[in-house]
């Protein structure tokens, strides 16, 4: 049948291969399954009992409506491809009862193995305690790309350190993994193989809250030699993380077991990839009570965040498996009990710049090539900051009326740094000012909480 804007919709009967009910009383006489067809796109509606024969049938441009309920088979996504502009979309219920995962021993619970254009939104993923991943992408010798994560709550994910939340195992280009929640992880988001051969590549990783976890909350791997795959980006990228709040300040693993809230590996060494940048903005990073908040190396663009550190050190740029390149530290707002920002072993041939940023802390800058930053002991914080020493929530660290004003400057940053020129919240740098606020009002009150967008 067609409607009045031509759109062709084909109606299944009900059937009783396919029937059952959604919980909470709302009964389907299809199994939940509804079919509206327009231009070759699909959306199919299922629950617990019917949804995976379900995804073999999608195609390009379809979407599955996952009904609120517990789920206690996994969601593998094997060998499901979208197309550019039409991807698969599986998606699960924006408001609560939630499309609720379980866990279940020996597979992990988003299985995705050469995949691509798919996305993944508003489930919530339960590690039920077993040693699973939330969400794995499979093996050296498989890939994924154009994968969308997106509105996921990770939980139960923390019986030990090598549990993971979001595990990206293979070569992977063009995701995007937004606006997901993780508490209490082992790692929270661990992308690429340690030894380097698996490449996360062309990233955007924005508006994530990743809390307590064990060791990282979120690493991205160094990378060897580039594979020559088709799709894959041969040419310079950038990886973007912004917008999204690292917090460690319960939980933390010790001593040789200790990680950074976050930390980035070194980019390939030569050929492909040799010139892909980090870029790391508008980020709010709190508390680590035995490692660095951040620690980077390779080609690094780290801007516009705030970092509260009060019993460690804030920003670690220095060798790793490879060593610091191309640095650019610029108006960032650092309140740290040991370390702001330090960085060492850098390449001779390639310079390590750390402008404009307002740095507190019991060794505020160290290293690099500096230029035009306001730094103080934590006790001197207050003179420059509004409230510096209240909890999350009411922890303010935009500038004093009259403070971190600078002489104006010549600096230009990494090239395809995006919105280099505002600050964590979004606004645009008028008169020169160190630090990560441009304004004497924040408009976000930092806490550890999702991130409004900016503009």
């Amino acid at each position: 049948m067609t409607d009045g804007q031509g759109v062709t919709r084909a109606i299944l009967k009900p059937g009783r291969a396919w029937g059952s009910s959604f919980p909470g009383g709302l009964a389907v006489a299809v199994t939940g399954l509804a079919l509206v067809q327009a231009c070759a796109a699909a959306t199919f509606r299922a629950g617990p009992e019917n949804y995976l024969p379900i995804l073999g049938k999608l195609q390009p441009g379809d979407t599955l409506m996952l009904a609120p309920g517990l789920y206690s088979d996994g969601l593998p996504v094997h060998r499901m491809a979208g197309a550019p502009g039409r991807p698969i979309v599986i998606r699960g219920p924006r408001a609560q009862p939630p499309a609720r995962f379980l866990a279940r021993r020996g597979a992990h619970t988003v299985s995705i193995i050469n995949s691509a254009w798919v996305e993944i939104h508003d489930l919530e993923l339960d590690g039920n305690g077993l040693p699973v991943a939330a969400v794995r992408a499979e093996g050296h010798a498989d890939w994924a790309h154009h994968i969308t994560l997106n509105g996921l709550l990770i939980k139960g994910h923390g019986a030990d350190q090598s549990i993971v939340g979001i595990a990206v195992f293979c070569p992977a280009w063009n995701w995007v993994i937004r606006n997901n929640v993780i508490v209490g992880a082992g790692t929270g988001m661990y992308l690429g193989q340690s030894d380097g051969t698996a490449p996360f590549i062309a990233g955007i990783i924005e508006g994530n809250v990743i809390t307590d976890t064990i060791g990282y909350n979120l690493q991205i791997k160094h990378q060897q030699t580039r594979p020559l795959l088709q799709g894959m980006p041969q040419k310079s990228s950038v990886t973007i993380i912004r917008r999204n709040v690292f917090a460690k300040s319960a939980n933390s693993s010790v001593d040789k077991m200790a990680r950074p809230n976050l930390l980035v590996g070194h980019w390939p060494k030569s050929g492909p990839g040799a010139e892909d940048t980090y870029v790391i903005y508008g980020n709010f990073f709190h508390q680590n009570p035995t490692e660095a908040l951040f620690q980077g190396e390779g080609n690094v663009a780290f801007y516009s965040n705030v970092l509260v550190n009060t019993s460690g050190s804030a920003v670690h740029i220095q060798p790793h498996n490879d060593v610091p390149r191309r640095v650019d530290i610029f108006h960032n707002t650092v309140l740290a009990g040991g370390n702001g920002i330090r960085v060492t072993g850098g390449h001779p041939e390639h310079a390590q710049r750390i402008f404009a940023n307002a740095v507190f802390a019991e060794t505020p800058i160290a290293g690099g090539e500096q230029h035009s930053n306001i730094t103080g002991l934590p006790g001197e914080a207050a003179e420059y900051l509004a409230q510096p020493n209240e909890p999350p929530g009411r922890l303010n660290l935009a500038p004093r009326r009259g403070r971190l004003r600078i002489a104006p400057y010549d600096f230009l940053p990494i090239p395809g740094a995006p919105d280099a020129g505002r600050d964590f919240d979004g606004r645009i740098y008028r008169v020169p000012m160190a630090g990560a606020y441009s304004e004497n009002r924040p408009q976000w009150h930092l806490q550890v909480a999702p991130k409004p967008r900016s503009r």
